[in-house]
């Protein structure tokens, strides 16, 4: 049995204040995360790795970073860099148009604290951008 303070109980007060006011302050980030090859990593066999496009939430982009990293490496993936791109607010603010089905990931993500893999681009051999031009 667990005996409180008057104290003990409005720090208890307050710290449950403060969960629900930073809950209430958490957004939503689009990243893109690319991963190199690990064991078991659901990547098909001749891809060299992949780039997804996520949604994670967070109170700064930082943390939603650090969630998705820690995310995907519990997921046996490994990521080797990480692209944010802002908050939805940011997004919108920079004239990035936002269609519904992206709109609704994010919400979902928002709504479960999670992390969302909207899109998954596998990469085979030497794919670079230089090659897709030309």
């Amino acid at each position: 049995m667990i005996f409180w303070s008057k104290g003990a109980r409005k720090s208890v007060a307050c710290m449950k204040k403060n969960f629900e006011n930073n809950k209430n302050h958490r957004a939503i980030y689009t990243l893109e995360v690319n991963l190199g090859r690990s064991k078991e990593d659901g990547l098909p066999k001749k891809a060299t790795g992949a780039t997804l496009i996520c949604y994670s939430t967070g109170v700064d982009e930082q943390e939603a970073v650090r969630e998705a990293v820690a995310t995907l490496r519990h997921s046996n993936m490994a990521p080797l860099n990480v692209v944010g791109y802002g908050s939805i607010q940011e997004r919108l603010s920079n004239g990035h148009e936002i269609d519904p089905e992206e709109k609704q990931l994010m919400e979902r993500a928002v709504h479960e604290n999670s992390v969302i893999v909207a899109d998954v681009m596998p990469i085979f051999g030497n794919d670079t951008e230089a090659d897709k031009v030309n």
